[in-house]
């Protein structure tokens, strides 16, 4: 909590973050997140620290990422929307500048994932989601289970199709990892870990 108001004081906030912070948390610490719960922000969190370039646009990438899945229901297609709308909401509300609430908001919306960011805060913070592709095995496995938990609700042929899908797409990016940093690490390994989760995932017909 208090890294949260210290990044919303440096962010220009003017109002007290603490109820904001303790809604936040709450929301992340929903019991029905496999995944993307607590330890996922955290995570997300220490793979920002590690990132070794001191850029002007570090803060803004840590807004979008305390955000950036505070709404998160699988049945739902606008996660990413809400999630956004609420960052605009609760910067705006403690004083936040509106052209900063704006700026998170637009990163926050780039976790879609649905084409390569073309802005460096946008390739930070969605190579630092995407991270966990690039584990080693046991964590993407672990990963992998936890993804399947959240979508519980989906018949299995249905969720394989789904997930061959959503892997390969990953697969068909070139590179993978839009930073330096994030594709000397994690770039090999994400291949190879989609590559095994979609041969899985066929031979499971």
């Amino acid at each position: 909590m208090v890294r949260f108001e210290s990044l919303l004081v440096r962010l220009g906030a003017s109002g007290d973050p603490r109820p904001a912070a303790n809604a936040l948390l709450s929301a992340w610490a929903s019991s029905d997140r496999s995944y993307h719960g607590l330890s996922h922000l955290r995570d997300c969190l220490a793979q920002l620290d590690d990132f070794p370039e001191p850029v002007e646009y570090r803060d803004l990438a840590e807004a979008a990422l305390w955000f950036h899945d505070a709404v998160y229901d699988p049945r739902a297609t606008d996660n990413e929307e809400r999630s956004a709308e609420q960052a605009r909401g609760v910067l705006a509300s403690l004083g936040v500048p509106s052209d900063t609430a704006d700026e998170v908001a637009r990163l926050v919306l780039l976790t879609r994932h649905r084409e390569g960011p073309s802005d460096p805060a946008g390739r930070l913070l969605c190579d630092i989601d995407l991270s966990i592709l690039g584990r080693s095995a046991a964590e993407f496995d672990a990963y992998d289970r936890a993804i399947r938990a959240e979508y519980s609700w989906v018949p299995e042929p249905i969720y394989r199709s789904e997930r061959r899908r959503v892997l390969n797409a990953f697969l068909g990016r070139t590179p993978l990892y839009q930073t330096e940093h994030f594709r000397r690490r994690f770039e090999a390994p994400a291949r190879e870990n989609i590559r095994r989760a979609v041969g899985q995932l066929e031979g499971r017909r």
